[in-house]
């Protein structure tokens, strides 16, 4: 049987609004690559750096005399911010499960990667003029929440609370978006002031942080309760 345009299930109204939601689907995902995109960058320039031996100054000495870890963290941040935006595609979840399991399977370690090496560099690199005690504290403890919220979220999908995985899932990516976030909390205040004094870049850089956790407790508590909703999973 041939369906005519006028016995179409869907007319010209409802097919409009489904394409319209089908593209506001994606301006999440979307908004996500453009915030990461200033730190990719800047990560990708700093291998660019390491691999063409660029003349060494007090500034980035620290990464020639330890180049692992800031070459494990670029890498794994920037996988970790890219493909982990897509994880927010609400069509891509309940259409392709497979392609959101492998997926995952690749964020979340890449996550814990990207923190744990960040909290190496905190630790173990001498810190930098710009920085102080308190900014070391700070990323010691941003980086320890997002391993605790990304494993907390890995450990609610295999018993099958998915609610619970994609709150911690959603706080997790949060933290390790705050890179982003920082760029638009420091660089107002570096046109504005001028660069910060090393206390005040610490709450500035806090500050990003803050902000995405906010929003991830606003997306977690408004989400509705039919996609919130704990239901059993056979395999991840």
């Amino acid at each position: 049987t041939i369906v005519t345009p006028q016995e179409s299930p869907c007319g010209p109204d409802e097919r409009t609004s489904v394409v319209e939601s089908a593209r506001k689907q994606w301006l999440v995902p979307a908004g996500l690559v453009a915030l990461s995109l200033v730190p990719v960058v800047a990560g990708a320039a700093r291998l660019t750096q390491l691999a063409s031996g660029t003349v060494v100054t007090a500034d980035n000495a620290r990464f020639f005399a330890a180049p692992a870890p800031v070459i494990i963290h670029v890498i794994s941040a920037t996988v970790f911010c890219l493909l982990g935006a897509f994880q927010f595609v609400p069509a891509l979840r309940a259409r392709r499960h497979r392609w959101h399991r492998m997926s995952g399977r690749a964020v979340a370690p890449l996550g814990v990667a990207a923190a744990l090496s960040g909290m190496w560099m905190a630790v173990f690199y001498e810190l930098p003029a710009s920085d102080n005690a308190l900014l070391e504290f700070l990323r010691l403890l941003f980086g320890s929440l997002m391993v605790a919220s990304l494993v907390l979220g890995v450990s609610a999908i295999l018993r099958g609370r998915v609610a619970r995985h994609r709150t911690w899932m959603i706080r997790g990516y949060a933290i390790g978006l705050g890179a982003g976030t920082q760029v638009l909390t420091v660089l107002p205040w570096v046109v504005l002031f001028g660069p910060p004094t090393s206390t005040v870049r610490a709450f500035l850089m806090a500050a990003g942080w803050l902000i995405n956790l906010a929003v991830a407790e606003y997306v977690n508590r408004t989400r509705p309760k039919a996609q919130s909703a704990d239901r059993p999973m056979r395999r991840v």
